[in-house]
């Protein structure tokens, strides 16, 4: 069986399984695991201060307790600032870190220059990566068809939206697995229709909170846009890998991000957005631009450690849909 490489957040996959590695999510196992809370503890019994953000606490227990995973590629720019330090805790407890960088403005040559670190680290090729590329093309076509149906049709709720475009971030170390659980979804999704009567968007990193998505559906909030999430899958039609992950907005300004936002409120005839920001993420600050921006309403909810919604989280939330329902 191939070996398993941490990732902190998306990365070209096809670089790391052009390499006979299976990329693992460290963000996916950590939130689904048995007792994300507990992980966080964990870090702050190792000593983490409270005030840094849960997600970097999860990953930092969730890569300890996984002994068979003794490589992490590390993303030091365009996702969390606090992963430098991350790295190095890691570092320090005996785990080898690869770091990849997004230029800030999505420069082509130096996105490119990073990839073919990458490659050479991993001791691939470039023929490998495009071969790799058309595999996992086709299962995110997959995906792409299951948020198509999320918006267009109702047939696909917010959390299985949410689940099938996140895990695309590595297709669960197992692209065949994958293709087939995605077949399952779009399989289990004829003749159904979701309820929700308002139209909803979610932007920013996925929640830490656990029944946020089932929260919004039982107040009658239908949510047609995962934002980060789609994006996971490569939500276009490019043949350079390079390019595809140049258009890939999330590590990048604020602004290509906004683009997107726009475009898709207006194709999915969005109601209003939720913005989701993390205690002690530098994210939050962007929050002031949407507002400025986005020409729909926005409720701005903030997560702190895995768990439930709190009430006024809920109360905030039914609020929100009530005023749109209307």
């Amino acid at each position: 069986m191939s070996k398993k490489v941490g990732i902190t957040t998306t990365i070209p996959a096809e670089i790391v399984y052009a390499a006979g590695w299976r990329p693992i999510d460290l963000n996916n196992i950590f939130i689904a695991g048995e007792n994300p809370s507990q992980a966080v503890d964990k870090a702050e019994q190792a000593g983490f201060p409270r005030n840094i953000c849960g997600w970097i606490k999860g990953l930092y227990t969730t890569l300890l307790e996984s002994p068979e995973i003794e490589q992490v590629i590390a993303v030091t720019q365009g996702d969390c600032s606090n992963t430098h330090a991350l790295m190095e805790t890691w570092q320090c407890a005996g785990r080898t870190v690869i770091p990849f960088a997004y230029p800030y403005d999505g420069d082509y040559d130096l996105l490119k220059l990073q990839m073919e670190k990458l490659i050479k680290a991993l001791n691939t090729d470039w023929d490998s990566v495009y071969l790799w590329k058309q595999k996992l093309d086709r299962i995110r076509a997959k995906a792409h068809k299951l948020d198509q149906l999320t918006w267009e049709k109702g047939t696909i709720d917010g959390k299985t939206n949410h689940l099938a475009l996140v895990g695309c971030s590595d297709f669960n170390g197992d692209p065949d697995s994958y293709d087939l659980y995605l077949d399952e979804l779009l399989a289990s999704s004829e003749g159904q229709e979701q309820k929700g009567s308002v139209r909803l968007g979610y932007v920013g990193v996925p929640p830490i909170t656990l029944d946020f998505y089932d929260y919004v559906k039982e107040q009658g909030g239908q949510i047609v846009f995962n934002e980060v999430q789609r994006q996971f899958a490569m939500p276009f039609d490019e043949q350079d890998v390079v390019k595809q992950y140049q258009k890939y907005t999330y590590p990048y300004s604020i602004f290509h991000r906004l683009q997107d936002m726009e475009c898709e409120i207006k194709r999915r005839k969005i109601d209003g957005i939720i913005h989701y920001t993390q205690s002690f993420c530098f994210r939050q600050i962007e929050d002031l631009i949407l507002r400025q921006k986005l020409d729909v309403p926005l409720l701005t909810l903030e997560g702190d450690r895995p768990g439930l919604l709190d009430a006024r989280s809920r109360m905030r939330l039914d609020a929100f849909i009530d005023m749109l329902s209307y």
